[in-house]
């Protein structure tokens, strides 16, 4: 493995994928029922103030900075963070509530398709896609169990997204080789 930083570069990476994955753990953990008396409710105002406000905040300085990737996916991100923590309590269908999931889906379904050659950024993008739509089609269905598989979803992209954090700023290895096409070969073996 290389010490390659596909991660990115700057600090307002690090505190984008910072916030990012701490929403995502609050968030998912909330669903999966694994802590006793922990809710996604619970996660309201860490996704308020750190997944929306903060992570905003932060794709404005990686615009600032000419980031367009990260500054489009933490303000994007912290948009929608902000706009699911301030609609939180309100009284909305489930078709409503399964439609903003799906809508949130969109955007992360971009963000995966966009971050090319940041596999570290696609993993969590990804993993968070698939949260939500498992979670959209738990909210239109009414299965808890389903809704339960898009928490965990929710966790392993909070996870990478703060490991991509974290080895950004402690130099650990982030370039993810895939299968033999990263190993040099030659026709004598």
């Amino acid at each position: 493995m290389d010490n390659d930083v596909s991660a990115g570069s700057s600090t307002t990476t690090v505190a984008g994928r910072l916030a990012l994955g701490i929403t995502l753990l609050a968030f998912g953990l909330g669903h999966t029922d694994v802590i006793d008396g922990v809710t996604a409710a619970n996660a309201v105002t860490l996704a308020h103030y750190v997944g929306g406000v903060a992570l905003f905040l932060v794709g404005l300085l990686a615009f600032r900075e000419h980031d367009t990737g990260n500054g489009t996916a933490f303000a994007a991100l912290g948009a929608l963070w902000f706009t699911w923590a301030v609609s939180a309590g309100n009284q909305v269908s489930d078709n409503a509530a399964g439609l903003f999931l799906l809508l949130f889906a969109l955007v992360t379904l971009t963000l995966t398709l966009g971050a090319a050659g940041d596999a570290l950024g696609q993993g969590t993008y990804g993993l968070f896609f698939v949260s939500l739509v498992l979670l959209a089609i738990s909210v239109l269905a009414g299965s808890d169990a389903l809704g339960k598989v898009g928490g965990w979803f929710a966790v392993a992209a909070g996870a990478v997204a703060w490991y991509a954090a974290t080895a950004l700023l402690a130099h650990w290895p982030t370039d993810v080789r895939r299968g033999v096409a990263g190993r040099r070969v030659t026709a004598t073996g």
